[in-house]
């Protein structure tokens, strides 16, 4: 597994764990950092655990036991809302307010952080024009006027809208069709280039993670399996990431990864 370390963590998990108020557990002992400016997949089955550990990133969840910190400071000592305004979320049904236009949508945090109209306006014009809608032709339009696609990329500006340093995306491409799924992944992979972000991403779409990870965390059962870099992970010998590479195989989308 990959050990280099050229960057400083940005998140670090320190034996955190979850569990519901039921007693079930749904993260056990979890070691793991963020480096700064690198894409982390959190690749796992659905209940694997990665969805809570996102949200324990931004104090939507806390830990039951052990730490998160985020820029080297616990979870649990940050302001939740002064920690949450530091990072961009981006969910997979967009999330967005259906009676605001998608320039009120993106205007949110840097209304809430106190920018001045005409910073805002600027900055939203630049933000659809990075995820390809030109802000002329997008920025009156309302969430129910856009395709999927088109609400995935005002999500993502939204996220962006204050430029925090961090962004988490959970499953961001998953409610899009096949097509649509390829074409705003691949315009993602231009721009994690150009927004040079800390990235957390969660997937269970093992192309997807080759293709926009750094490095893969592959979650099993609650738990950290292992850590791998693409090639690492298409190296591996592990019984559990060959069972994985297994359903890529076939598929034309790993491709040149």
């Amino acid at each position: 597994m990959s050990s280099h370390s050229e960057s400083h963590s940005v998140v670090e998990f320190v034996h955190a764990g979850y569990c519901l108020p039921n007693g079930k557990r749904l993260l056990e002992d979890v070691h793991l950092e963020v480096r700064e400016g690198e894409t982390l997949i959190l690749l796992g089955r659905s209940g694997a655990g990665k969805t809570t550990a996102l949200k324990l990133i931004n104090r939507l969840l806390e830990p039951s036991e052990g730490q998160v910190r985020v820029e080297g400071r616990s979870t649990l000592e940050w302001d939740a809302i002064a920690l949450r305004r530091k990072i961009g979320y981006v969910i997979q049904e967009t999330g967005l307010f259906p009676h605001f236009t998608v320039e009120k949508n993106i205007s949110v945090v840097p209304k809430l952080e106190g920018w001045d109209a005409e910073r805002i306006k600027a900055r939203v014009n630049e933000l659809l024009e990075l995820v390809g809608l030109p802000a002329a032709q997008f920025r009156e339009r309302y969430p129910h006027e856009l395709s999927g696609g088109q609400r995935q990329r005002v999500g993502l500006a939204r996220a962006l809208a204050a430029d925090p340093g961090i962004l988490l995306m959970d499953e961001p491409f998953g409610e899009l069709d096949p097509l649509t799924r390829a074409e705003v992944r691949e315009e993602f992979l231009t721009l994690e280039k150009r927004i040079r972000k800390t990235i957390v991403l969660v997937t269970h779409d093992v192309a997807e993670a080759l293709l926009l990870g750094t490095r893969i965390a592959v979650f099993d059962g609650g738990r950290v399996h292992g850590v791998y870099t693409p090639r690492e992970f298409l190296d591996s010998d592990e019984p559990e990431i060959a069972a994985y590479r297994k359903q890529i195989r076939t598929r034309e989308d790993l491709e040149g990864v």
